[in-house]
């Protein structure tokens, strides 16, 4: 990653919160490149669940992944920032849509990303939506997904109380309802595929995991 990409794709952004918030992930939060790492050599378009202001399409896009990227999210404010910040950085083969997940998926054959939104849903709806995520990853392609892990650690305390932060501050419309637990990974995603599970919270106090589905 090059030292200016933090602040190329922040500049895009209009409001001062959300290029602050953009120029502060790309430079401290490991998902990114950990994604990165995880889809580059793949040619699979991808469906990005929860997609936000549009920030793993735009930071794929400047590290030379040219696959096509579907964006959704339920946030319209989030989404319309998306395709502003696309149009500035005059990127291609990214779209970006309204859509709440708990409501089904758009139809898509490739790689799939479900990256911090998991513990907005019930337990129910989390084995709904990672069912029929894993339905749309193609063979050898991967459902990537990056959690909070339900455990007993000082990291899960204070990953719990920054949502609510979060949710008391208005950037994420829900409060948490469940953080799922490695096991319920395990379970929900081992009769699509190999699984794997490794921290990702780099120098974060958060609990984060990448948790990855490859399909054979």
């Amino acid at each position: 990653m090059t030292a200016d990409l933090p602040k190329k794709l922040a500049a895009p952004f209009p409001g001062v919160w959300d290029r602050c918030y953009v120029g502060s992930k790309v430079k401290t939060d490991p998902l990114y490149g950990a994604v990165h790492e995880e889809l580059r050599g793949s040619a699979l378009p991808l469906l990005d669940l929860g997609c936000g202001l549009g920030l793993l399409a735009f930071y794929l896009r400047e590290r030379g992944l040219d696959f096509p990227i579907t964006g959704v999210d339920y946030d319209p404010r989030k989404i319309e920032s998306a395709w502003k910040a696309s149009a500035a950085l005059d990127h291609r083969d990214l779209s970006f849509a309204t859509h709440d997940a708990r409501q089904g998926l758009p139809e898509h054959h490739g790689n799939v990303t479900i990256l911090d939104i998991l513990q907005f849903f019930t337990p129910e709806e989390q084995a709904t939506l990672i069912g029929l995520a894993a339905s749309r990853v193609a063979p050898g392609g991967k459902l990537v997904i990056r959690s909070c892990l339900r455990d007993d650690s000082r990291r899960f305390k204070v990953t719990v109380f920054c949502d609510y932060i979060a949710k008391a501050t208005f950037w994420m419309k829900a409060a948490p309802t469940h953080y799922p637990s490695a096991e319920e990974f395990q379970r929900n995603l081992s009769p699509h595929g190999k699984v794997t599970i490794s921290p990702l919270w780099g120098g974060t106090p958060f609990n984060n995991h990448l948790i990855v589905m490859e399909k054979a």
